[in-house]
């Protein structure tokens, strides 16, 4: 996929919401046809997803959590300067436990819920210096890990990783949203858009034999790229249109034998609600560009909870 003008991006962005219908009609009926049922995972260690990039890893009572986020917040309190909760009974009813969690970037949708999560759980939170600030705000620095690239972490059986990555364009390919470093001083101005990106990472995961790598944002720098022939690839989907190439690059460098979109739900409903789906992030043209690489990759979507 070749870079678009703004204006180009404008006009296939008008051009998704005048026939909204029929591609949303399409994307359901991909993710019932593809729905994942744990293939390619070893007995004992279960995948959940919680919409979003957030992803529960399961194996022999330790739990990993990547970018949990399940308070979901309406869009109209996105765009107020009002500081929002972590939401009780989204993590009552969506997070059991925690023993690690990892955080990709520090924007909401990946990092509102994580500090409440470390003190109800006591996991360790590894991410950027964003991050770890944002972990020193709830007085929870202890907790957190400013990650080093590369370095190979542990938590129980899982084995990880952080490897340097990048947040898509969305803003009409021009730039990231919400960009630069989270530097809020207090709570009280912790409002939506004060959750600035920080740095990016992707994570490669090894646990009971098999291999993950988790990109939540749809971009990546092709030379940090170290891992090859990876089990399953959680790949990150909406905004790729802003990405030359995304899907072709991400596929060719990590040879996945399973890819798994995420980050293509619309994260403004709640959880139980009736899936939705982020503008314009086209699932079922994803499907279609994976094919386009390659016939060899098997496509699943995840399911909500399992």
């Amino acid at each position: 996929m070749n870079p678009l003008t703004p204006a180009r991006h404008l006009a296939r962005t008008l051009g998704y919401y005048a026939r909204r219908g029929s591609r949303d009609r399409a994307d359901h009926e991909t993710v019932a046809n593809l729905v994942w049922e744990g293939e390619g995972l070893p007995h004992g260690l279960d995948v959940s997803w919680l919409g979003t990039a957030g992803f529960v890893l399961s194996y022999q009572g330790f739990d990993l959590l990547i970018d949990p986020y399940v308070t979901r917040m309406p869009l109209r309190e996105m765009l107020s300067r009002q500081v929002v909760r972590p939401s009780e009974a989204a993590l009552d009813a969506w997070i059991r436990r925690a023993d690690a969690v990892l955080v990709g970037h520090t924007h909401f949708d990946h990092a509102l819920d994580v500090p409440e999560i470390a003190r109800r759980t006591g996991a360790t939170v590894y991410g950027s210096r964003s991050m770890h600030h944002l972990m020193g705000l709830h007085g929870l620095a202890g907790q957190s890990v400013d990650a080093e690239p590369y370095r190979l972490y542990e938590a129980g059986p899982f084995r990880f990783s952080l490897i340097p990555s990048l947040h898509s364009k969305i803003t009409l390919g021009v730039k990231v949203p919400m960009g630069g470093e989270l530097t809020c001083e207090h709570l009280d101005g912790l409002f939506p858009r004060a959750y600035r990106c920080g740095r990016t990472w992707a994570f490669h995961i090894e646990v009971a034999g098999v291999s993950f790598y988790h990109q939540g944002s749809a971009e990546m720098i092709d030379e940090a790229v170290r891992h090859r022939d990876v089990d399953v690839f959680l790949c990150g989907i909406a905004g790729r249109q802003f990405s030359d190439r995304y899907t072709e690059r991400a596929l060719t460098l990590l040879s996945p034998k399973w890819v798994v979109p995420t980050h293509f739900d619309d994260f403004f409903r709640p959880l139980e609600a009736p899936q939705g789906f982020a503008p314009d992030v086209d699932l079922t043209g994803f499907v279609e560009e994976v094919a386009r690489v390659s016939g060899e990759f098997q496509v699943r979507t995840p399911r909500l909870g399992g």
